[in-house]
């Protein structure tokens, strides 16, 4: 028997056409009804399909699900009210008959492919809300994708494998979620599209943390970032940037420290007195790249990982994981996302690097391409001083050491407002560095404390964050949930 591993396209269509248990009904709206045609031509879709149809009429469209309050076709909570729709109308025109021995599914997609002048970003919604048994709760799986052929035929064709992908991974991967995430590029490649947010939610997946599929996301290349909110939602990073401006914080945050929460709260003042920041509008953002994520054996801790978006998210911080090593990649990527202002607060010591000239011999420009990206026309950046005790001076722009031939750079850069000091007087915090706190929350070494928030102290003692020794009862519940954790995509 071919391994499933390797099962084409059509093979899998086919394999859930077999299946006469799975029944329900296909709604496309976009480009084309790609995936359902992907069944029937795969034989035997008279036992899965229930139905299938496209309103690309916009008043059709709102006549059969409503309309969008943004007035976009293109978003998620559209496809949410087109699956939503179409299983309440299975259950009410077949539960009685089939009920008892059928899984039903909804399956819909929205998508937008690139238009004839190629002027567009080719993007779409696509969900399932689904059974796994007969007369059980439903499940919703629910991505987002990027679509980069530069044809709408191509891109047509990467929905509808996309689609099958995922409606095979739902049926037969739903065990194991970082299987079903890996298995969505089947057939497909990275040059061809981007899944940049993937959520599972219902009956059979209570146990998946969807922050964890974020960072598989990442991790397994098939998105460069991915975002969830203060709440641990997973967002989609177009919509939650559309027309905002954005002030980021990158960090390791192992822990959050005050030196942290200083360099956002000052940041966060000088942004918002841009001219062109609007302030009932902008959104903060800490920042985790993957790099950073790494332990000294190039793995990732997804305990490690957690107990630092529990943190940040108990601040009421919007976090993204990034795989965006450098600034003007990360920036790149914004500028994408968002027209509006993008600030960027990063330390003295940061600064330093980012003018370090060995980081970009891989580019053509070297380090005049990169800056070309990195100070774009919306891009700020606000440097967080150090204080230097043995000076009693702060180390900052006006002080900012550089060797000749970039000193001109540097003072174009500050003649035109692109970087400016952060103004913080507190020199009592200086000397928090979060390696040395994470070494003393480890070894049970008074004085920590002091060096975090006090939200951030409750947070590490209460959960025994970051290797802190707790008592045993309580160690046992943290570990219980480690092993849950490390066996969550088993």
């Amino acid at each position: 028997m071919l391994d499933e591993y390797y099962l084409s396209t059509k093979q899998k269509a086919l394999k859930i056409n077999l299946d006469h248990s799975i029944y329900g009904s296909f709604a496309e709206i976009g480009a084309g009804q790609e995936v359902a045609a992907i069944f029937f031509k795969a034989g035997g879709a008279s036992g899965t399909i229930a139905k299938t149809m496209s309103a690309y009429d916009m008043t059709f469209s709102n006549a059969i699900y409503g309309e969008e309050a943004s007035g976009r076709y293109v978003v998620e909570s559209r496809l949410t009210k087109m699956f939503s729709h179409e299983y309440k109308l299975l259950e009410e025109r077949l539960g009685d008959s089939r009920g008892e021995n059928t899984t039903f599914f909804a399956f819909a997609d929205t998508i937008a492919t690139i238009n004839f002048k190629k002027t567009n970003q080719g993007h779409g919604w696509i969900g399932l809300r689904f059974q796994l048994s007969p007369q059980s709760p439903t499940n919703d799986a629910v991505i987002h994708v990027k679509l980069y052929d530069n044809d709408a035929v191509e891109q047509q064709q990467a929905v509808g494998t996309l689609g099958v992908n995922l409606m095979y991974a739902c049926y037969h991967y739903h065990h194991n979620p970082e299987k079903m995430l890996i298995s969505l590029m089947d057939g497909l490649s990275r040059d061809r599209i981007e899944v940049d947010m993937f959520r599972l939610s219902g009956h059979n997946f209570d146990h998946v943390d969807n922050r964890l599929l974020s960072l598989q996301l990442v991790k397994n290349g098939l998105a460069d970032a991915s975002l969830f909110g203060a709440d641990g939602n997973v967002l989609q990073a177009s919509d939650i940037f559309y027309k905002r401006d954005v002030l980021l914080l990158r960090g390791r945050f192992r822990p959050v420290t005050h030196v942290n929460v200083d360099m956002l709260k000052c940041g966060e003042e000088m942004f918002r007195q841009e001219k062109d920041v609007e302030n009932d509008k902008y959104l903060t953002v800490a920042e985790l790249t993957l790099h950073d994520l790494k332990t000294g054996g190039g793995d990732i801790d997804e305990k490690d990982f957690l107990d630092r978006v529990d943190i940040l998210c108990s601040m009421g911080q919007t976090v993204m994981i990034s795989n965006y090593h450098e600034y003007h990649k990360l920036v790149d990527y914004m500028s994408r996302q968002t027209r509006k202002k993008i600030g960027i607060v990063l330390g003295v010591y940061n600064l330093q690097s980012i003018f370090d000239e060995k980081y970009y011999t891989a580019l053509h420009g070297g380090i005049l391409e990169s800056f070309s990206k990195l100070f774009a026309q919306n891009v700020k950046i606000y440097v967080y001083p150090f204080f230097l005790k043995e000076l009693n001076t702060f180390y900052c722009c006006k002080n900012f050491r550089l060797s000749e031939k970039l000193h001109h750079l540097f003072q174009f850069l500050l003649f035109n407002d692109k970087i400016q000091d952060i103004t913080t007087n507190d020199m009592t915090i200086s000397h928090i560095i979060s390696d040395n706190v994470l070494a003393m929350i480890k070894s049970g070494e008074e004085g920590w404390e002091k060096m975090v928030p006090k939200l951030v102290e409750d947070k590490i003692k209460d959960n025994c964050f970051f290797g802190y020794p707790c008592e045993p009862a309580r160690k046992a519940e943290v570990d219980k949930k480690i092993q849950e954790i490390s066996h969550w995509g088993a």
